[in-house]
């Protein structure tokens, strides 16, 4: 056999995510770490998915939970989604909603779907990183999305057939964004859509964060704002991800799409080919422990992430030096810090691991051109208040050993 087989060019694109790379380090007693966008696994809801997966297995739906099942996903669960998506705004039916293996799928197939090589994406300056790493293979290019920029609809629609492709969809977080933390107004929430209107393009709105809202008012979904000026949301362009994985359990992994019927046909033929189905028997339990505890599990959530962001902006604020900023997010698991020009993140972080014993993610990956290397992502979502006071401490210093050698 040779050396290298014959990969295909798209191989190019694929890089290992430094999120998954530092979860690594959460079994590592001596780090604080606020690196992993996950949640707390203290506040899952185990009694009630125990008593879920018993109800299943010893009554006479186990031998569904077992079998092959439909591509859309277990009715039930979709028929909740149906209600659930309603209260947040968006009037669907159970046709317009197909199950995920979480969000994170979903984003694989939406790239999938639309992007052919040397196509454009608009994302935001920074996006998520699970998204760009999702898109990637589709051999994309990406143009900055500011919502309240000044840029014209034929300015992006120009850069991108200039690039060899034309501008596909726009990809956005619309509450609580990972990395930032920051939640778009509905002002840039109708700026967005307006700028798709202008370029007919989709736009792909990711409310993995939806439910953890801490402070504010909520702010309908772009979905809900498209269907309101369509009519129907079989002639709306948003596209809506939404998962499980932050308020009952990630690793479930049970997400799904809400979308126009032509587009769902679409990802269902993609489940077809792909992995058949998401895992029935966690589709069944998702449905009865959503049913049983959703509202109240999301208010346990948010009471204890409300007083772990309160404790981590009190703490930047008692230990950062002068020259660093930082996000005051209404909700979500991240808060952004930019750190004076010269600093590099990742540099920061190799020192912090082995000095201070204090792990973060670098900001550069959520970039689409690795740009800002002197930011970073912290999350608050496991580390009690204690932890989080002596991490910030730790940080500080660290910075203030740094900042003197910038020129």
């Amino acid at each position: 056999m040779t050396d290298t087989l014959k990969l295909a060019s798209r191989t190019s694109r694929m890089h290992a995510s430094e999120i998954r790379e530092l979860l690594k380090l959460l079994g590592r007693p001596d780090i604080i770490s606020f690196a992993g966008g996950i949640p707390d696994p203290k506040l899952f809801p185990a009694e009630q998915f125990r008593a879920a997966f018993d109800t299943i297995m010893s009554g006479p739906e186990h031998q569904a939970a077992l079998q092959y099942a439909p591509s859309e996903g277990y009715a039930p669960l979709r028929e909740w989604l149906v209600q659930y998506m309603g209260r947040i705004g968006v009037k669907c039916e159970l046709e317009n909603i197909v199950m995920m293996s979480g969000s994170q799928q979903a984003l694989d197939y939406l790239g999938k779907l639309f992007l052919n090589p040397g196509d454009t994406a608009l994302v935001t300056w920074p996006a998520y990183m699970g998204a760009l790493l999702a898109f990637n293979p589709y051999e994309p290019n990406y143009d900055r999305l500011a919502m309240m920029g000044n840029r014209s609809a034929s300015d992006f629609a120009a850069n991108a057939e200039a690039a060899g492709g034309e501008v596909k969809f726009a990809y956005m977080s619309s509450d609580f964004l990972n990395p930032t933390g920051e939640t778009l107004t509905l002002a840039q929430r109708n700026r967005a859509l307006d700028l798709a209107d202008e370029l007919d393009i989709a736009i792909i709105e990711d409310g993995a964060y939806q439910e953890l809202r801490y402070d504010g008012e909520a702010i309908p979904p772009i979905q809900a704002l498209d269907i309101e000026r369509c009519g129907s949301i079989n002639e709306a362009r948003t596209i809506y991800c939404g998962t499980f994985s932050k308020t009952l359990s990630p690793g479930l992994r049970v997400g799904w799409v809400c979308a126009r019927r032509d587009i769902i046909d679409r990802l269902v033929m993609m489940k077809q080919a792909a992995d058949l189905h998401s895992a029935t028997i966690n589709q069944m339990a998702t449905n009865q422990v959503a049913r049983a505890c959703f509202d109240a599990q999301v208010a346990k959530a948010n009471a204890v992430y409300r007083e772990r962001r309160d404790s981590m902006l009190a703490a930047l604020a008692k230990h950062m030096p002068d020259g660093v900023s930082w996000t005051r997010p209404e909700g979500g698991m991240f808060i952004w810090v930019r750190l004076p020009e010269g600093i590099d993140a990742a540099d920061l972080l190799a020192r912090s691991l082995e000095t201070e014993k204090v792990a973060f993610v670098p900001g550069r990956p959520f970039f689409a051109d690795g740009s800002n290397e002197n930011t970073l992502r912290l999350s608050y979502s496991c580390m009690s208040s204690d932890q989080i006071e002596e991490g910030m401490m730790r940080l500080g210093r660290l910075l203030r050993a740094a900042m003197p050698k910038v020129t």
